[in-house]
């Protein structure tokens, strides 16, 4: 009875405690153990969010792209590949009032899943100008859930995914289903009728229509296009490139950006969110996700594309807490370890020190030589990332790591060979 009550007592603290906390950190699904079969996605890499963690002002949101739910094959010859992602959410979104910043090719946002959010792009043109549609120009490649690989593996959506949130349901205000770059919420297509959280719920609709004027000749703000499109035929009719849609304001329910400030269950205030457009049949409407520009301000570190700049890649360098969910993963009772591994070792000028993901967090790292004395030091090393020591200043011998938060130490031996 006493081990019963214990119980009850520890999940009411936690739910009151998780209760405070801002939905940035609770809306993510938990991989609860990447170690089991049950919790690997595609090609047995671990799927969902593997690491929530917070400071006093962001939200670092690990994860490596693949979801929870069975995905391809897609008719293309790329492959889902581990991204290793560490994006970083503002707590504090903030309304961008100088110059918006445009919505980029590669990943505009995050799914709760951790999977990308890409725009309409598909970052090809015809004639030179006239981007095309990824919806019409890539559907073919799509798998049953709406989503596809590209060249680096990022396995992502372009449209609202089918597959994370029931899309058939009317009678219920959507999920909010990721975060765009700004810090703002992605909801599914249902919201509330009116943005003061009244009016019941309704499928909420894009402002961009097809454009009338079907010669092509200029963009969608009147101006001459440089060169003109393509003829509408059938192998380009209207809708298949980006200029074919323009925007008009109040025709539907969301502002140039795919979204509107309003009341919604996660955010009884109000908030700035963007919702993932459907029409009648559940079929995608364009932008599908977002276009234009953000409407908040976009912290450096997670927008970029290809090798050279992938985003996504943030390093934590501050104190942060992690966020386990209860409802994925039961009361936490195990006791944490200080978990890494250095690589190369031996070396000749740097070794990376990655974190496990099941490591305690907020960990100092120092270097010493043989004689004891300290070279370098890393503080606040958090799961899930990677840190690198510089070598190449240093004599040929032996050096130790010693890894501690304050309780527990490891120490681990670097050896430079050159």
């Amino acid at each position: 009875m006493m081990r019963k009550l214990i119980v009850i007592m520890l999940l009411c603290s936690t739910y009151f405690a998780h209760a405070q906390l801002s939905p940035t950190i609770t809306s993510w699904i938990q991989n609860p153990d990447t170690f089991l079969a049950a919790n690997r996605g595609y090609a047995n890499i671990p799927s969902n969010c593997i690491k929530i963690q917070y400071s006093t002002t962001d939200v670092y949101v690990s994860c490596f792209c693949i979801p929870g739910y069975n995905i391809g094959p897609w008719n293309n010859p790329n492959v889902a590949e581990n991204q290793n992602f560490c994006y970083k959410i503002t707590l504090n979104p903030q309304k961008e009032t100088g110059t918006p910043t445009a919505i980029p090719l590669g990943h505009i946002g995050v799914l709760s899943n951790g999977v990308s959010i890409f725009n309409a792009n598909d970052a090809q043109f015809v004639d030179n100008v006239w981007s095309r549609n990824g919806y019409f120009f890539e559907f073919p490649s799509f798998d049953d859930c709406l989503g596809h690989a590209q060249q680096n593996g990022e396995y992502h959506h372009h449209v609202s995914p089918k597959c994370l949130y029931n899309q058939a349901d009317s009678t219920h205000h959507s999920p909010l289903i990721g975060y765009m770059f700004d810090g703002y919420p992605v909801y599914g297509a249902y919201g509330y009728a009116d943005t003061n959280g009244t009016g019941g719920i309704k499928r909420l609709n894009s402002s961009y229509r097809l454009r009338t004027d079907q010669s092509r000749t200029t963009d969608p703000w009147g101006n001459t296009a440089s060169t003109a499109g393509p003829a509408v035929t059938t192998t380009y009719p209207m809708g298949c490139l980006l200029w074919d849609w323009e925007y008009v304001p109040g025709y539907g329910d969301l502002d140039s950006a795919n979204g509107r400030w309003c009341v919604t269950p996660e955010y009884p205030q109000g908030t700035y969110a963007y919702f993932m457009t459907i029409d009648t049949s559940l079929q995608p409407t364009y932008p599908y996700t977002s276009a234009g520009s953000y409407y908040g301000v976009v912290q450096s570190g997670n927008v970029g594309m290809g090798p050279g700049n992938p985003g996504g890649q943030n390093t934590i360098g501050v104190p942060t807490t992690v966020y386990e969910d209860t409802v994925a993963t039961g009361i936490h009772t195990a006791e944490q370890q200080i978990l890494f591994k250095i690589v190369p070792n031996p070396t000749a000028a740097y070794v990376h020190v990655y974190m496990d993901n099941n490591s305690i967090n907020n960990v100092t790292g120092k270097l010493y030589n043989e004689a004891g004395q300290l070279l370098q030091d890393i503080g606040y090393m958090q799961p899930t990332s990677a840190y690198t020591l510089d070598l190449t200043k240093y004599a040929a011998g032996v050096y130790f790591l010693r890894m501690t938060d304050g309780k527990s130490e490891t120490v681990k031996k670097i050896v430079k060979s050159n």
